[in-house]
């Protein structure tokens, strides 16, 4: 993203693209995957049905990296069963390349690796094909080797990161998960319903089956893995077997007779996802709190040398001391005050705050403090005791403004 908002810059617009177009692109294997397995018709369904789920369209407009990774899987998908086809070292590599992808933006997401080995062991079982027991295991290791060195960073803030999950239940899973994953829950249940067509089939059922594997298996893995110690489980990190869902939805909906039902099935899924469609697209589905509106508060009273004293603590991953000046006019630059390293510094996701708050100030005139909730104006709620005290006894004069879901408060000395 840094080299891409370095080309286009960094408006909403452009900052969205990207995981716009990598969606799209998810949706097009999305249907090759189809029409590989079912038939061109069936692909062009699948297509369709990807790109009527409620959460891909959320997450297309989100500057997130799950829509990469659902362009990821759907890609190895689609390419593992090229490479199963005719397994040549070029084939291989591609896979190799996605399952690559698929880790750097997720390392959960590769779990789905588990359902891939299923199929090509059973594949092989069958025809005894021996290029396929050393082109997927090499292209995986290579993949994972690659991928490595994250893991490890990473397994130093999975409790900071992952922390605040706990063990999925089975009436979770019910009530809640499969909501998220689809954005919808009727439209949920119309897609495990269609989804269950073609595991009834007498003949034919093998594309189904291993359909059915890399849409659900990553599910129950991940769920029998939550009940550990560190839990995983969360719809968002599923996102990634929305292409095989789809893929099993549209087989057993094109199978259906007469033909004209596949035209209203679609319409029917289109139906139940509108309402869920334009919620997501509502003032409601966004932040609680204004970032916009706090910034524009600044920029009508802003000077130059001001400072900035964003609400961190236990709230920082609301990343008030990005939202904020992101809004603000280029040339309008805070003095983050309480900051001793930026993240970009200590490379890490949170900014390293001063030992000694009241030094940290130094001879700063004026300083905007931003802080959650707006019903009780108080100025510094969420803030660390040292740093309030600091605060208060270095600037007697403040100005309080509220916004939606924050309190902007100007301190002057």
């Amino acid at each position: 993203m840094q080299q891409w908002t370095g080309l286009v810059g960094h408006s909403p617009q452009m900052l969205r693209l990207p995981s716009a177009l990598a969606m799209a692109g998810a949706a097009a294997f999305v249907a090759l995957t189809g029409r590989r397995l079912f038939g061109a018709r069936a692909g062009l369904v699948a297509g369709l049905l990807f790109a009527l789920v409620p959460s891909v369209s959320r997450y297309a407009q989100e500057a997130r990296g799950y829509a990469f990774v659902v362009l990821a899987v759907a890609a190895a998908t689609f390419l593992l069963l090229r490479a199963l086809d005719r397994p040549t070292a070029g084939r291989w590599a591609l896979y190799g390349a996605t399952v690559l992808m698929a880790g750097l933006f997720h390392m959960v997401a590769l779990v789905f690796l588990a359902s891939h080995g299923i199929i090509v062991l059973t594949r092989w079982w069958r025809r005894r094909e021996r290029r396929w027991l050393v082109g997927w295991p090499v292209a995986v290791a290579v993949a994972l080797l690659c991928v490595l060195p994250l893991v490890v960073l990473g397994q130093r803030q999975v409790g900071r990161q992952l922390g605040w999950l706990t063990a999925p239940s089975a009436s979770y899973v019910v009530d809640v998960f499969w909501r998220g994953l689809f954005g919808s829950t009727a439209v949920s249940l119309c897609f495990l319903a269609l989804s269950a067509l073609p595991l009834a089939w007498t003949r034919g059922r093998r594309p189904a089956l291993e359909t059915a594997l890399v849409a659900a298996l990553p599910v129950l893995l991940l769920w029998i893995v939550s009940q550990g110690p560190s839990a995983y489980f969360l719809d968002r990190y599923l996102l990634f077997t929305l292409p095989a869902w789809s893929v099993l939805a549209a087989a057993g909906l094109t199978a259906l007779r007469p033909r004209a039902l596949t035209a209203l099935g679609l319409a029917a899924v289109l139906a139940l996802g509108l309402s869920d469609q334009v919620k997501i697209r509502g003032a409601h589905s966004r932040e609680a709190f204004d970032a916009r509106a706090a910034a524009a508060v600044i920029a009508e009273g802003y000077r130059p040398g001001d400072g900035f004293a964003p609400l961190r603590g236990t709230e920082a991953y609301l990343q008030f001391d990005i939202a904020v000046p992101y809004y603000l006019p280029a040339r309008m630059k805070l003095k983050d005050v309480f900051v001793e390293r930026t993240r970009q510094e200590r490379g890490d996701l949170y900014a390293q705050v001063c030992a000694d708050p009241a030094a940290c100030i130094g001879n700063v005139r004026r300083v905007w403090v931003v802080t959650q909730g707006s019903a009780d104006h108080q100025p510094f709620k969420g803030f660390p005791r040292a740093e309030t005290d600091a605060l208060n006894s270095t600037f007697p004069r403040r100005t309080v403004t509220v916004v939606p879901g924050m309190t902007v408060t100007l301190l002057e000395r």
